[in-house]
């Protein structure tokens, strides 16, 4: 790994917990090289360049490490990893984020699936408890918006390669679920994208038989609780994707407005 730019080392609150255990192993490994090269400074389970990191810093790196975290738990959900799967995140890492984070989120993600195979040989299913843990840390650390900003780039990433499976499909909800968000908020992110006037009410969260004002009302609420600038802080490159998120959620509601004759 040539440098730190895309994630560093430092998670912030995320620093402690199963989350910053994970991020000891994996991080650590990978910035030790930086770390010696630069001077950086070793904090608890990660390294620093910056000797007073902000808040702001440490939200986003704890944001990006458990998307990749959560990310390596959806693509093993088969029980294997294919050539396909990981060129499909490389693909979203740099469509997303840039090739800054290509090389790195390929070596993170690598480092997780070794970290997976260690941990469920000494004790099956130790990994998937450690998931269900850091879902509940990530519950009481991020806020509404953000949770649903990872479950939407985490959906995204399922539905890359044009179908999400059976597999993917159970593991999504039991994220979703850990993270404290429901399954209309689950059904939401997957209908995302889709031209299907049913999915367009599971985007706004609606059965079809909601009258006219109830979608008037469904609307507003997803606008306020996606709106970009509830997760500006996480970075631009989040704010644009749920820019994108949130033209996604615009398109759905005209396709509603359209059906009805609003």
């Amino acid at each position: 790994m040539a440098n730190a730019k895309w994630i560093g080392g430092f998670l912030g609150l995320m620093s402690a917990g199963p989350l910053g255990a994970l991020a000891g192993f994996v991080l650590g490994a990978l910035f030790d090289a930086v770390a010696q090269d630069n001077g950086m400074a070793q904090s608890g389970t990660g390294y620093y360049a910056n000797p007073s990191p902000s808040s702001d810093e440490g939200t986003r790196n704890g944001f990006l490490f458990s998307l990749l975290t959560l990310a390596s738990y959806v693509i093993k959900a088969d029980g294997k990893i294919m050539h396909s799967e990981m060129e499909t995140m490389r693909q979203f890492l740099r469509q997303n984020f840039g090739e800054t984070a290509v090389e790195q989120g390929n070596d993170i993600m690598l480092k997780l699936f070794e970290r997976q195979r260690q941990m469920d040989a000494q004790q099956p299913g130790a990994y998937r408890r450690t998931i269900i843990d850091v879902c509940q840390q990530l519950s009481m650390v991020l806020n509404e918006s953000q949770r649903l900003q990872l479950l939407s780039l985490l959906a995204m990433l399922a539905k890359a390669d044009g179908h999400v499976a059976t597999e993917e499909i159970s593991v999504l909800r039991e994220v979703s679920s850990n993270l404290g968000l429901s399954e209309a908020n689950l059904n939401s992110m997957l209908g995302l994208g889709s031209t299907s006037l049913k999915d367009a009410y599971a985007v706004l969260e609606i059965p079809e038989t909601a009258t006219d004002d109830e979608v008037r009302a469904a609307y507003k609420r997803m606008v306020v609780k996606h709106h970009p600038d509830r997760v500006a802080t996480l970075g631009e490159d989040i704010r644009l994707a749920a820019e994108k998120k949130l033209q996604q959620i615009n398109q759905a509601k005209d396709l509603i407005y359209k059906a009805r004759g609003l």
